[in-house]
C-alpha cells in the first residue's frame, strides 16, 4: 500500500532559471528502487493545507541515485518552494515511486525508440533514454524536444553529455517556438503537421518499435495522431500527461438511468492496508472522496485522473469514471478505476486498494 516516507535532500541543482534537480535519499523504510520514467508524489504543508504533487523521476536506473526534475509553476505552492527554499539537509515526504510509463528492456534487444517531450515533459523521458541506451546496448533513441526557447531547455548540458557518451545511438531534435534555428523544420510547434513533416524529411517512422509522449495534452493528441497516421499502434505509443487540461474531476455525463439514481446511496466496502470499512455513500461523491470521509487514508495526488496514485480495484458493483488519463485498457478491463474520478453506480460496491 502506498504510504509517505521521509527522504533526505543531499543536492539541489539548477537546471535552468525556474526549475531545479532534486537528489534524494531514502531515510528509513520504503522501497524506493524505480523503473525508468516512473514518479514520485509528495506532500507538504502550507500554512496548514496540506498539498500533494507528483514529480517524475529524471535518473536513470544505472545511475544509482534517485532524482526528480521540478519546475516552477505560476502559483504553484510545492514547487515555488522546491525552487527557492529546498536545500541539502533538508527532510520531505513521499511515496514509492509509481506510474507505468515504461516498457520492458531487453539486454540483448535491438530496437529503435523515439521520444517526444515538451518543457518539463522531459523529465519522465529523460529517465527512459538513459536507462535504455544503458541497458539495451544494442537500441537507439530519438528524442524531439519542444520548448520556447533555448533558455527554457531543461537538462540541456545533460542531453548533450548523453549524445557524446552515445555516439550514434541517441539523436536530439530541438524544435524551439521563438528562437531562431538553421533549419527550418525545427521552428514553431510540436503538432500533428510538424511530426509529418519530422517523419518525411529526418525521422524513419517505420523503424520505431515504440514512442514515448510526455507533455501538454494538445500537443500530445498530435502527437498520437501523427505516430498513428504512419503506422504505430495503439500498444506502441506511450504517455505521460503532467498537466491535465482539467484542474480537478470533470463534470459528469448525465444518464437517464442515472438521473433516476441520484437519490438513492451506495452501500460501500473498502479494503486498504488488510481492513475493510464499510459505509453508506452518495452517488454524487466519488470513491475516493467517501474513502477519506470515512477517515480512510486513502492514497491519492492530483485528483485529475492524471496520476495513478488512487488507483484501486472493484471488486463488486460498477462505477462511472469520468475522466482516465492514467490507466491502460487492460487494467480498466480488469476492475481498476481511478477513485477521485469515478462515482458509484449500484446499490452496493466493493473497492481493494491493495490489489495492484
Amino acid at each position: 500500500m502506498a504510504r509517505f516516507h521521509e527522504l533526505t535532500v543531499t543536492d539541489v541543482r539548477k537546471t535552468i532559471r525556474d526549475a531545479v534537480v532534486v537528489t534524494l535519499a531514502p531515510r528509513n523504510g520504503g522501497n524506493f528502487d524505480f523503473i525508468q520514467g516512473q514518479y514520485l508524489t509528495f506532500r507538504r504543508a502550507f500554512d496548514g493545507v496540506e498539498v500533494r504533487r507528483s514529480y517524475s523521476i529524471c535518473s536513470g536506473r544505472n545511475e544509482g541515485v534517485l532524482q526528480v526534475g521540478i519546475k516552477k509553476v505560476d502559483g504553484g505552492a510545492f514547487s515555488n518552494w522546491a525552487n527557492e527554499e529546498l536545500q541539502p539537509g533538508m527532510v520531505v515526504e513521499a511515496m514509492e515511486p509509481m506510474g507505468s510509463f515504461h516498457a520492458a528492456l531487453d539486454p540483448d534487444a535491438a530496437k529503435t525508440y523515439l521520444g517526444f517531450a515538451g518543457g518539463s515533459g522531459i523529465t519522465p523521458v529523460l529517465s527512459i533514454l538513459k536507462t535504455v541506451l544503458a541497458e539495451e546496448p544494442k537500441s537507439q533513441f530519438t528524442l524531439v524536444y519542444a520548448n520556447r526557447g533555448v533558455n527554457t531547455i531543461m537538462f540541456r548540458e545533460d542531453l548533450e553529455d548523453l549524445k557524446n557518451r552515445y555516439m550514434g545511438r541517441l539523436s536530439v531534435i530541438h524544435v524551439l517556438e521563438s528562437d531562431a534555428q538553421e533549419i527550418e523544420l525545427f521552428r514553431g510547434r510540436v503538432d500533428e503537421e510538424k511530426c509529418a513533416a519530422l517523419f518525411e524529411h529526418w525521422i524513419d517512422i517505420t523503424s520505431v518499435d515504440t514512442a514515448f509522449i510526455c507533455g501538454p495534452e494538445p500537443m500530445m493528441l498530435g502527437i498520437s495522431a501523427a505516430l498513428k497516421d504512419h503506422g504505430l499502434t495503439k500498444d506502441q505509443i506511450k504517455f505521460e500527461l503532467f498537466k491535465s487540461a482539467q484542474p480537478g474531476r470533470l463534470t459528469r455525463k448525465v444518464s437517464s438511468d442515472l438521473a433516476t439514481s441520484r437519490e438513492r446511496s451506495t452501500q460501500a466496502q473498502v479494503t486498504l492496508d488488510g481492513a475493510s470499512v464499510s459505509f453508506d455513500m452518495d452517488r454524487e461523491t466519488t470513491v475516493l472522496e467517501a474513502a477519506l470521509a470515512n477517515a480512510l487514508d486513502a492514497p491519492h495526488a492530483c485528483k485529475a485522473g492524471v496520476c495513478s496514485t488512487c488507483k484501486c480495484k472493484v471488486i463488486e458493483g460498477e462505477v462511472e469514471m469520468v475522466a482516465n488519463h492514467a490507466l491502460e485498457d487492460y487494467e480498466v478491463e480488469r476492475g481498476f478505476i481511478l477513485s477521485c474520478q469515478s462515482f458509484p453506480i449500484t446499490d452496493k460496491l466493493v473497492v481493494d486498494y491493495d490489489q495492484h
